[in-house]
């Protein structure tokens, strides 16, 4: 009896589970590209002005 009633929740757990592993996911390779970006812009600038002297 409970078996049946704890497979609906379970799916739903899951489901949630699921989609709340796929938003961490983004929000880490979000990150890290925003984090990559920087580096890459703080360099980009950088290398210019030491060429200039």
């Amino acid at each position: 009896m409970s078996d049946d009633d704890k497979k609906p929740a379970d799916e739903a757990s899951e489901e949630r589970r699921a989609k709340l592993v796929k938003a961490g996911v983004a929000v880490g390779i979000g990150s890290a590209a925003i984090v990559a970006a920087l580096l890459y812009a703080s360099k980009v600038k950088k290398t210019p002005d030491k060429a200039g002297k």
